[in-house]
């Protein structure tokens, strides 16, 4: 087997957690926009594009964010050099500084190369856009109802468990794609998709007359886990983050947990005598 790759045949419920998400959603995003540029007609150009938010103490936002520990050691005499046999002075002070105020949220627009119009919007959730009262929900939300309002096509992507959904996907399946097309007001596509399952592949749509481009969510996810290395950083033996798995996927992850331990043993033993 492949020693880079993950135990779950789609999601990865350990990289749900909101310090790891930052990393994942910028890989991801990165992945998207380079799988559907290799497939666009010359008339169409993929941009990644940012909204910065400007957190509040207090705000929700923030809490998703992990603090920064640093050490900050009071040095007396500027200047002093120690013999390289002295001890070295113990740091005084252990100090949390406060998280960086800005939430920096990516996402991928589909736009019309000569008139640089937006053709299609594609938005992967983070934990802040799904946190009623946090700056993210709010932004989301009135850019969504804009979209979807417009005739550009509208696609979100939730591989996120935890946190609110909007009325239409509510308490289906743990993770969706939805596309909403610009030109069918009151119809929606949505892919259903469980823990236990492969990742859909969806259609992104473009404008007339060219078809749908697919957008293989699986793949996408299997090479940014390899490159991301995650099969080596994630510690597999702790319980998942929350929130916490249902009971028959709870036994079906140990499960697939160590039947995957198992299988990387022989990789991991011949790359240590390799080294």
């Amino acid at each position: 087997m492949d020693p880079l790759s993950s135990p779950f045949p789609g999601m990865d419920p350990f990289l749900e957690v909101p310090y790891r998400w930052k990393s994942v959603h910028t890989r991801l995003i990165v992945g998207m926009s380079d799988a559907l540029s290799a497939q666009l007609p010359p008339e169409y150009a993929v941009e990644i594009e940012e909204r910065v938010y400007i957190t509040q103490p207090g705000d929700p936002d923030r809490r998703s964010i992990e603090p920064d520990v640093y050490i900050v050691q009071e040095i007396a005499t500027p200047y002093l050099v120690l013999p390289v046999t002295s001890a070295v002075t113990p740091p005084s002070i252990l100090q949390t500084l406060d998280s960086d105020p800005r939430v920096e949220d990516r996402y991928l627009e589909i736009r019309d190369s000569a008139s640089r119009e937006v053709v299609t919007t594609l938005e992967l959730l983070s934990p802040f856009n799904k946190r009623p009262g946090a700056q993210g929900f709010d932004a989301f939300q009135n850019k969504r109802s804009a979209v979807m309002a417009s005739k550009s096509h509208w696609i979100e992507i939730d591989l996120l468990r935890a946190g609110a959904r909007p009325a239409e996907v509510a308490f289906n399946g743990d993770y969706y794609a939805l596309l909403k097309r610009g030109d069918r007001p009151r119809a929606f596509a949505v892919w259903f998709f469980n823990l236990q399952n492969r990742m859909p592949t969806m259609a992104v749509p473009l404008r007339p007359p060219h078809a749908d481009v697919p957008l293989d969510l699986q793949a996408v996810w299997d090479e940014m886990y390899r490159r991301a290395r995650y099969a080596q950083s994630i510690d597999y033996n702790q319980p998942p983050p929350p929130p916490p798995l249902r009971p028959d996927d709870e036994g079906w992850a140990q499960v697939r947990i160590q039947t995957w331990q198992t299988a990387r043993q022989p990789s991991i033993e011949i790359e240590a005598t390799s080294g």
